[in-house]
């Protein structure tokens, strides 16, 4: 096992006791780009009229399904890692992405609820068809189920870049914005894990996670 292998492996085992902002990965810190605004958005919110407020709910509810279809896939994903040292390293990571995810779930279903909305309900199961037909990741192995959860959050966020811009209330704005930066976070992390298993690649490999620059953060099995 050469030494950056042997060195993330033994930082990922402590990787339940530590934040994930202060997990060390191929000898350097990841940090987060950005926490959730947990006081922004948790309170109740106030849409200026009813047709801001039902925009707001409908926007809310296409963030709160994407929340739902990431904790699903890293609790199915979870079931697929081997018990390896690579495969408990990843699980540890998928397990602190997916916290996060847990956290955004609640908070988007509070603040849903309070602008009278009904939250969307969690599926029983999301369809991971088209990442695998285009090779963006698998179930096969613990590293391409990496690939797989890098992805996932490559596109939430991209999918609350977009979302966000069409808000009306500014505080649920600012809110989804630090969401958004948090699912990049995620995506920075896995790249960084997957760079310090010897793979040439940089954790951060564009100045934007966007529509433009996904080919760039995604990689293929």
């Amino acid at each position: 096992m050469n030494r950056r292998k042997s060195e993330w492996l033994g930082r990922a085992r402590q990787a339940q006791g530590l934040s994930r902002r202060q997990m060390l990965t191929g000898g350097a810190i990841v940090g987060a780009a950005s926490v959730l605004s947990v006081p922004l958005i948790a309170g109740t919110a106030d849409a200026s009229t009813e047709g801001d407020r039902r925009n707001d709910i409908e926007i809310l509810n296409k963030a709160l399904f994407y929340e739902h279809a990431a904790i699903w896939a890293y609790s199915a994903a979870a079931g697929k890692l081997t018990g390896s040292n690579v495969g408990n390293a990843v699980k540890a990571i998928a397990l602190a992405n997916q916290a996060d995810h847990m956290q955004h779930r609640d908070a988007l279903a509070n603040v849903i609820r309070s602008l009278g909305g009904t939250p969307v309900q969690a599926e029983s199961s999301y369809d991971l068809s088209s990442y695998l037909q285009r090779g963006e990741g698998n179930l096969d192995s613990d590293v391409n189920i990496a690939k797989l959860a890098l992805a996932l959050e490559t596109d939430a966020a991209i999918a609350y870049s977009q979302e966000i811009a069409m808000l009306k209330t500014p505080a649920l704005i600012t809110a989804g914005a630090s969401i958004g930066s948090t699912e990049a976070s995620h995506a920075t992390l896995i790249r960084a894990a997957i760079q310090s298993l010897g793979v040439d690649i940089q954790p951060v490999p564009a100045s934007f996670v966007s529509a433009e620059t996904r080919n760039a953060w995604i990689l293929t099995v």
